[in-house]
Parts: C-alpha cells; structure tokens; sequence
C-alpha cells in the first residue's frame, strides 16, 4: 500500500478555482468601498469648507471673495486647505461668490 501525502491534481484545480471565485466576489465590493469613501470624504470636506466661510463671515463681518481667503488663514485650516481625496486637486475653483458656498463637483 503506498503511503499518500500531498494533494493531487484535482484537489489542487479545485483550491485555486475556490480562491478565484472568492476573489471575483471580493475585489469589486473593496474597489467600490473605497471609491464611495472617498466621494463621501470629498463631501465631508466640502460642508468642512462651507462651515469656514460661514465662520469667516461671523470673525470678520465680511463675506471672503475668493475660497483662498479661507483656506489659507491657519486659524480655520492649521494643516493646509483639504484636497479632494478623489481627484486630489483644491477646492478653490468651487466656491461661487455670489452664494457664499463650496459646491459639490461630480466625480
């Protein structure tokens, strides 16, 4: 009788097609958990930057005229203006004026 150790041929197609199968499943909900993390981060930032603006306001009795205004004064952001996680660009382009508001831009 031979003594049997290690797998066979078979045993091992059936680990490998188990393991692809649970990776297919896997790496599309981790790549849409961190796509949606970070959209959510962006929104984050954005009511963070929006908050600054209204604080600017009530701090200085004026309106900023530019996000810059805000973003660089290290008593509302110490670190540095937040970056959008998604695109990694500033916020700067996004604030209207005329509304006082960082809007949102589309991922």
């Amino acid at each position: 009788m031979r003594n049997r150790k290690g797998l066979t041929l078979i045993e091992l197609l059936i680990v490998v097609i188990i393991l692809g199968a649970l990776a297919a499943i896997a790496i599309p909900r981790i790549t849409t958990s961190a796509t949606t993390a970070k959209q959510n981060a962006c929104t984050t930032n954005v009511d963070t930057l929006n908050t600054a603006v209204e604080m600017y306001h009530i701090d200085k009795s004026l309106w900023p005229t530019a996000l810059t205004d805000v973003t660089s004064d290290v008593n509302y952001f110490p670190d540095g203006a937040p970056k959008c996680p998604v695109t990694g660009n500033a916020y700067t382009s996004d604030y209207v004026p005329a509304t006082h508001r960082v809007t949102p831009h589309v991922h």
